[in-house]
């Protein structure tokens, strides 16, 4: 499998306002995506929680973008907050092996993954979820489409990097409750389950994503008696016939799409409140536009005594984002403890990070 960086990001092209200080700045038209409701009002009154509960619009100190109120009227605010993606739960199938029809699957140590090439073709012949990521990205000759598509369907380099610190330092998820946020393929939620983690719940911007890459790799990988999920080398091009797959370690999992800011608040919403103690995340700090709705995630849904991993490439050309842009932010937030864990200066340097809170 190859990788691919051309980090170009087109603006979505169906939605007319911003939704500056949220995680993602534009939307395509509701007739596109997927809806947590067709009804209008339901999207309001989310945005109606998020400002009471000072989520995103309310904390817009990472970014110079600044949406300001004194300029805007009320109903300006609401239609930039409905503009953003409901975070919506996706139900685990009931018929597991149906979720494996016209996929195939590679294998590199220790874990398997869906061939993306096979479910971009199938998804560009017939658009199963209403996204149409796959024209888009075609279309616009990028792997990113603000608002639109993050990026999910590929697995990006220094999620390989953040696998391979897991083995090596022997990181435990015995018993507790992990996010991969931003789980795209989801290999760094997948190794925490085969790590015996509680739970492990697999976030992602697109429902596409989800459905046609995220669940399947959970699926084929739950049957493994590889139970460490060790990782130490990128995807070889092999490919074999698909297994017959159950359902297994999918009663620990949970799978969920939308941006972070209505995630957080379905998170908050849920009884009892959900609290991670791990929060994975690769490759998602490529956009400072999206620090605000960064930020206020890990401050609501963080336990404690939890920790963020978080894997990263030192600058985004051409999209502006990077460690040091993030550090900033988290420092002037002054939540959380931030620390280096490691560094790769092999081609384009990358860095290992983790965050607790501090006084904890």
């Amino acid at each position: 499998m190859s990788f691919k960086f051309n980090f170009c990001i087109e603006e979505a092209e169906d939605c007319s306002v911003e939704c500056t200080g949220l995680s993602d700045p534009k939307e395509e038209k509701p007739e596109n995506s997927m809806q947590l409701s067709g009804d209008k009002e339901v999207q309001m009154k989310l945005s109606t929680k998020n400002k009471e509960k000072g989520i995103a619009l309310n904390s817009c100190f990472c970014n110079s973008d600044v949406l300001d109120d004194s300029n805007m009227s009320k109903d300006k605010a609401e239609e930039k907050t409905v503009c953003c993606k409901p975070a919506i739960e996706h139900k685990i199938p009931q018929d597991v092996n149906e979720v494996m029809e016209n996929k195939i699957v590679e294998q590199t140590s220790g874990l398997q993954f869906v061939n993306v090439s096979v479910v971009e073709m199938t998804l560009s012949n017939e658009d199963l979820h209403g996204e149409n990521i796959v024209s888009k990205t075609v279309t616009a000759n990028s792997d990113l489409i603000s608002g639109v598509y993050e990026g999910g369907m590929k697995i990006w380099e220094c999620t390989f990097d953040l696998l391979r610190y897991i083995e090596d330092e022997d990181v435990s998820f015995k018993g507790k409750s992990v996010l991969d946020l931003g789980c795209g393929a989801g290999l760094l939620g997948i190794v925490a389950l085969r790590r015996k983690a509680r739970e492990v719940h697999f976030q992602d911007y697109n429902s596409t994503v989800i459905e046609e890459i995220t669940i399947p790799n959970v699926l084929v990988n739950c049957d493994s008696s590889d139970e460490n999920g060790d990782v130490t080398e990128e995807p070889s091009e092999k490919i074999f016939k698909k297994p017959k797959t159950h359902a297994g370690l999918l009663s620990k999992c949970r799978f969920f799409s939308g941006d972070w800011s209505n995630f957080t608040l379905l998170m908050q919403n849920q009884t009892p409140s959900v609290k991670y103690d791990i929060i994975l995340t690769s490759e998602t700090i490529y956009n400072p536009n999206y620090y605000d709705a960064m930020h206020d995630l890990f401050q609501h849904l963080l336990a404690d005594n939890g920790t963020i991993y978080l894997a990263s490439k030192s600058h985004y050309f051409g999209v502006g984002g990077g460690v040091l842009l993030f550090e900033t932010c988290i420092k002037k937030g002054n939540r959380f403890n931030i620390n280096t864990l490691k560094t790769h200066d092999d081609g384009l340097q990358r860095m290992l990070l983790s965050l607790s809170f501090k006084d904890c």
